[in-house]
């Protein structure tokens, strides 16, 4: 089991930048890959960055690359989402997600929903015009 608590959040103007954080409790975290998703009102959560166990592979998705990076420190049980360059559609609440690898995953992190079944609780950005 892998319980996860992100932080961090908050409001910002664009352009402004604002790092996230995960933690995670429990001894797997290092044979997770981990993710970040966001939902926005009214919208559903959508995909925004994976990286592998190691932090060796990392996905985007196309709206957030080259200003978003994702990372982890593995010794303290914690990933991280850097977001620069914000802008107002990057506006949500931000949820970290996790799920436990297996010997036939490729190295890429998934980036769909249903593979991750461990989730925080969400933390809030509001980027300001």
């Amino acid at each position: 089991q892998v319980q996860l608590v992100e932080s961090g959040g908050g409001l910002v103007q664009a352009g402004g930048s604002l790092r996230l954080s995960c933690v995670a409790s429990g001894r797997t975290f290092r044979s997770c890959a981990s993710g970040w998703f966001r939902q926005a009102p009214g919208k559903e959560r959508e995909f925004v960055a994976a990286i592998s166990t190691g932090g060796g592979y990392t996905v985007y998705t196309d709206s957030v690359r080259g200003r978003f990076t994702i990372s982890r420190d593995n010794a303290k049980n914690t990933a991280y989402l850097q977001m620069n360059s914000l802008k107002p559609e990057d506006t949500a609440a931000y949820y970290c997600a996790a799920y436990v690898t297996s010997p036939f995953d490729g190295g890429s992190p998934d980036r769909r929903q249903s593979r991750y079944p461990y989730w925080g609780q969400g933390t809030q950005v509001t980027v300001s015009p």
